[in-house]
């Protein structure tokens, strides 16, 4: 079944993490490229405007000066003198000779010649009385009196802006006016020309000059008056427009009726004349359409593509996460599931909520793991076999060149059970204990007895120090003074061989046990060496006595690899003296008494029936060495059995414990272990294997089940039924039995009312 990725709200965010690296620079490329566009864009229009408007200064100053050389020929023209121009029959000649003047250029719409205090004025067309002419040619905003005021007082070239001039034909027409003193650059002039220009004309030469933009062009004077102006869909104020006269030549930015501009000035050096342009400057970003239509195409198909690319990657990223989810839901039960369902929380939530319950419990669980570890390590050596990650989780070393195990037992025998705190006490002490000056550092074990602890002990001897037992005997001093920190009473101590390999801890232990069973002294605080224990034999050749004590230990232990060790060495050495045949039988007698004792001790008697004469006698020493060996496997394997059943009836006893005071709040590990004579890890590690459910679940389960029946048989409230469980949490209670049900412990009620009802409803409508 192909999973919906689009449901998770942490599939989305991948994508859309992915997604945003991709758009972050991809956005910013795409600005960078298209503002490039437009400032290269604005930049050529904005040179060709300059060169332009350069082009149209140099036209206009050419022609400018055109006119100023005309009015200087006129002023040396013998037929346009004052006499010659009065005379009547030489009129005809001037009024002709301003008809070609006038013909020279294009730009003259008209000409006139004045001179001053003259009551007549000359044109191309003929000569008109100052009366008629003011009737003639009327401007808007040029009155006659100033017209006649400047064409007597004018004493420099002169362009009067374009103004509307009205003929008698009623015919108006946007006119320059141009009036040149002659003779030109006399201080003392005694005439004027004037020149009327069509404003077409100068505007015909900027009007190329915007194109198809919009904006505005204008010819100013030195005073900063509009002589021009050619607008394309834009206006702009007298003022505004005076205030571009005050721009440097180039190209500039300013703003005109609130708009961003882009402003080009180029100024005349032979009349001061400036000429100027304003374009919009948003209309550059409109003139690159074709590029901004292939950027968005281009964009889309980037995005398109990314997006396909970020799907791919999130959902390889995606995946594990999913796994881990469905992992975890799997090992958390319906409410996870439904948790899951319902998306409370991402992925990662549920994830780490998960690891965290995976977390607590682990951290439940590991004293009796570690317990149960160095358990194993005493019964059956082989340290080096274990795996060192498994050891680095417990904090546990071995890494010293000495070992040995010492066991420790409370010297009343009754252990924790006259004062539980202070044993508890004692188990925190030996649970990792530390002597830096003797180079040593020791692991407590819960043994199955409660009075009993096991310590196992590893450490470097001083240097040059032949003998170890002086060191163990200095640990061991160190031990007891820790002890009398916590006890009041010392308890005793046994104390096993040290040997140089851990993987002979096993056999330390045996020995540890047999020095403290066979202890000399009950007393407080007694100690007792194995090594110490009589092993001088009558001869040589017999058997020590500390070697038949562990033998008998291994076996009391169910440890049949270090009774093999045994038996195995007292036959090598048998094999290796030339003693008599009848020596050699008593020593077999020693061995044979020793395991038929323990035997008898551990109350297996079917195998002292077994045994016949003539196994004893009739048999060569490796035969007897076989037979031994069957006997310590059979007492052995019956010490298993016997170990199991009594494992399997304590647990049956303690589950019947457990089934009669479970509604009891302060039930817990350590009382039921102290109420069975028992270590606290021995009960959670056999309670789960026999049981098949941990000490914590088994109590858990039977108060919820008592919950269920009384949520369905009574209407009690609910936090006087969870009191009378023994559960004083009634908020973790409820959230505990809405992670086991799906439900909490009012909707469950609810849910099985209803459909109780629905059943009885059933069973009245079939009858």
């Amino acid at each position: 079944m192909t999973k919906n990725y689009f449901k998770s709200k942490l599939f989305l965010k991948y994508i859309w993490s992915y997604m945003f690296i991709l758009l972050i620079p991809l956005i910013l490329m795409t600005i960078f490229i298209y503002n490039n566009a437009v400032s290269n864009l604005r930049s050529e229009i904005e040179q060709s405007r300059l060169n332009q408007l350069t082009q149209a200064k140099v036209i206009v100053d050419g022609r400018i000066k055109e006119l100023n050389e005309i009015a200087s020929r006129i002023s040396y023209d013998n037929r346009l003198t004052p006499y010659r121009v009065h005379d009547p029959i030489y009129s005809g000649e001037a009024i002709q000779g301003l008809d070609q003047y006038k013909s020279t250029s294009s730009m003259i719409g008209e000409i006139f010649l004045y001179f001053h205090k003259d009551e007549k004025i000359y044109s191309s067309k003929g000569l008109y009385n100052l009366d008629v002419f003011a009737n003639v040619f009327n401007f808007g905003n040029w009155p006659t009196d100033k017209l006649f005021q400047d064409l007597n007082t004018v004493k420099f070239p002169t362009m009067r802006p374009a103004d509307t001039l009205t003929k008698s034909s009623n015919f108006a027409e946007s006119m320059l006016a141009y009036l040149i003193p002659i003779t030109p650059n006399n201080p003392t002039p005694h005439g004027t020309v004037m020149y009327l220009i069509r404003e077409a004309e100068l505007t015909s030469l900027i009007d190329s000059i915007l194109g198809n933009y919009q904006g505005l062009t204008y010819i100013l004077d030195n005073e900063g008056h509009v002589l021009v102006d050619n607008r394309h869909g834009e206006a702009m104020s007298s003022t505004a427009a005076k205030s571009l006269i005050r721009l440097e030549p180039g190209i500039h930015e300013q703003t005109i009726n609130g708009k961003a501009h882009s402003v080009v000035s180029v100024k005349s050096d032979n009349n001061g004349w400036t000429y100027v342009t304003a374009m919009p400057s948003a209309q550059f970003f409109s003139s690159v359409l074709h590029v901004r239509s292939f950027i968005i195409l281009l964009f889309s198909i980037i995005v398109l593509v990314g997006a396909a690319i970020a799907l791919v990657l999130a959902r390889m990223q995606y995946q594990p996460i999913s796994m881990l989810v469905d992992f975890a839901a799997s090992k958390s039960g319906e409410q996870r599931l439904q948790d899951a369902a319902a998306g409370r929380g991402n992925e990662l939530d549920r994830i780490r909520s998960a690891l965290q319950e995976y977390s607590s419990r682990i951290d439940l669980q590991e004293p009796f793991a570690r317990n149960h570890f160095l358990s194993m390590l005493l019964k059956y050596g082989n340290v080096q076999s274990l795996p060192p990650e498994l050891q680095q989780a417990f904090d546990l070393r071995f890494d010293r060149s000495n070992h040995f195990v010492a066991v420790i037992g409370s010297s009343s025998g009754s252990g924790a059970s006259n004062d539980g705190h202070e044993w508890r006490d004692l188990v925190k002490l030996l649970n990792q204990i530390e002597f830096p000056e003797l180079q040593a550092i020791g692991y407590g074990v819960e043994l199955p007895q409660l009075d009993q602890l096991g310590l196992i002990v590893s450490f470097n001897p001083e240097d040059g120090q032949a003998e170890t037992f002086n060191r163990v005997h200095d640990i061991i001093e160190a031990i007891r003074s820790r002890l009398q920190d916590v006890m009041d009473d010392i308890p005793m101590i046994g104390v096993g061989t040290c040997y140089e390999s851990p993987d002979q801890l096993n056999q330390s232990f045996i020995e540890a046990c047999s020095a403290y069973e066979l202890r000399s002294s009950a007393e407080p605080g007694a100690v007792t060496y194995f090594e110490k224990l009589s092993d001088a034999p009558n001869q040589e050749d017999w058997i020590p006595n500390n070697t038949l004590m562990k033998l008998s230990q291994s076996l009391k232990q169910g440890n049949y690899d270090i009774a093999v060790q045994i038996i195995s060495s007292a036959f090598l050495n048998l094999h290796a003296t030339h003693v008599s045949a009848l020596l050699t039988r008593c020593i077999c007698f020693d061995l044979l008494n020793t395991m038929l004792k323990t035997a008898s001790e551990l109350g297996i008697h079917s195998v002292v029936q077994d045994i016949t004469p003539a196994a004893i006698y009739g048999n060569s020493l490796d035969e007897l060495e076989r037979t031994f060996l069957t006997l310590a496997s059979r007492i052995c394997n019956q010490v298993e059995q016997n170990n199991r059943k009594e494992e399997q009836s304590l647990m049956d006893r303690i589950a019947a414990y457990i089934d009669e005071r479970y509604t009891d709040h302060s039930l817990s590990l350590e009382s039921v272990a102290f109420a069975f004579s028992v270590s606290p890890s021995h009960v959670s590690r056999s309670f789960k294997e026999k049981i098949g459910q941990n000490f914590i679940q088994y109590i858990w389960q039977k108060r919820l089940e008592t919950v269920i029946l009384q949520l369905r048989t009574t209407s009690d409230p609910l936090k006087d039924i969870i009191l009378r469980v023994g559960y004083q949490d009634t908020p973790n209670f409820t959230r505990k039995f809405k992670k086991e049900t799906g439900y909490t412990p009012g909707q469950y009620r609810k849910l099985f009312s209803e459909n109780e009802q629905a059943r009885q409803l059933s069973e009245i409508e079939e009858e």
